[in-house]
């Protein structure tokens, strides 16, 4: 699954926001070719919310662990809660999960927010291409229900 496909499904979220900062942009040039999705339907980014998903292409100076300078590597990475994140890693464990941190189409805990209910892979495919896009969107509901409460 390319990294279009992905970002172009999310854009069809309800209220969905994709940050997707390019070069030149007034974001960080380190955020450059990388995506953020959050709710919110008035298009705003909004200012004390963290995404609830993210595509990320280059290693960051904290995050080096899925090697992603190499060309055409991605890693999504999607808020699930830590329970359902603990099942997602559980389940893939069973299945024989890859524990290599730069193996491809496997759900690992993210590198640095694992705890905090993250979860992520490295270019996904077959094996995850479909899971990736069920959780983009219930991370989308989570983050649309969320936005309700603090509304009210």
């Amino acid at each position: 699954m390319e990294m279009q496909e992905i970002i172009a499904e999310v854009r069809s979220f309800d209220g969905v926001l994709v940050v997707a900062p390019e070069a030149g942009s007034d974001f960080p040039e380190l955020s450059w070719g990388d995506a953020y999705f959050y709710h919110a339907p008035d298009g705003r980014m909004p200012e004390r919310t963290q995404p609830y998903g993210t595509i990320i292409t280059k290693d960051y100076p904290d995050d080096m662990s899925s090697a992603l300078d190499a060309p055409g590597r991605f890693r999504v990475n999607i808020h699930v809660g830590r329970e359902r994140a603990d099942s997602i890693i559980a389940a893939g464990s069973l299945t024989g999960g890859d524990t290599d941190p730069t193996a491809v189409d496997v759900f690992r805990p993210h590198p640095l927010y694992g705890t905090a209910g993250w979860v992520c892979v490295i270019d996904p495919a077959e094996a995850t291409a479909g899971a990736v896009l069920a959780l983009l969107r219930e991370a989308h509901e989570a983050a649309r229900a969320r936005t309700g409460r603090r509304e009210r």
